[in-house]
């Protein structure tokens, strides 16, 4: 889904990178998340989801001072999946990463939700098929995946609570290289940094080298 730019977008920062095609699970408890997200719920609506550089990702007690938020200013559409009520005043949802944007502008709201206009969404990653020097990050994120599809296997467990959703796309460079940004335990701005470059390739390349350097993966 493709959306029009100098759109108003709901905002919810957190301490965490949302790619294009990630899952990301979140309980909601806050007064001014609980009534966006019903309302995106409701009417099939995206939120944005950007990233902190500055602040937490719950608002502290009224008084306790400014609530110095800063954020990133790409971030990733996230489209609702599915949404439980488990007990009142706490939703449980999962989302789904969708188009990237850029912001103009964001406002804090005087209940505390950040709401941003849009200055341009940014174009899809191209498909690239993953090159034959890269082919071992492809294999190594084959062998995680087998791992964890027996482990749930083992436990009774299905598909849906794997790390990693359905459908692979292991020979396509960005989906590769997101799913490999998800994983790995890098800084948010490192995550960042990544999310926003505009060439699946490099970012694809930029992980490989952090797999081979920091986690012994071996280049063929």
């Amino acid at each position: 889904m493709t959306w029009n730019a100098d759109e108003v977008l709901p905002l919810f920062p957190l301490q965490t990178v949302l790619y294009p095609g990630g899952a990301l699970p979140l309980q909601i408890f806050e007064v001014r998340y609980l009534d966006m997200i019903g309302r995106c719920h409701r009417e099939g609506l995206p939120f944005g989801v950007v990233t902190l550089s500055q602040g937490q990702e719950v608002q502290g007690a009224p008084g306790a001072g400014p609530p110095g938020e800063a954020f990133a200013l790409v971030g990733t559409a996230a489209r609702i999946v599915s949404l439980e009520r488990p007990q009142s005043g706490l939703l449980r949802i999962l989302c789904e990463g969708g188009q990237r944007f850029r912001l103009a502008q964001s406002q804090r709201l005087r209940h505390g939700l950040w709401v941003g206009q849009v200055a341009e969404w940014l174009p899809a990653d191209a498909p690239i098929a993953v090159p034959d020097d890269l082919q071992h990050v492809s294999r190594a994120l084959q062998d995680v995946l087998a791992q964890w599809a027996q482990q749930a296997a083992q436990q009774g467990l299905g598909d849906d609570a794997l790390p990693v959703r359905a459908p692979h796309q292991l020979q396509d460079c960005a989906w590769l290289a997101n799913r490999w940004c998800e994983l790995l335990p890098l800084l948010p701005a490192d995550k960042q940094r990544l999310m926003a470059l505009d060439n699946p390739l490099l970012r694809l390349e930029l992980v490989a080298d952090v797999l081979e350097r920091e986690h012994g993966l071996p280049r063929p």
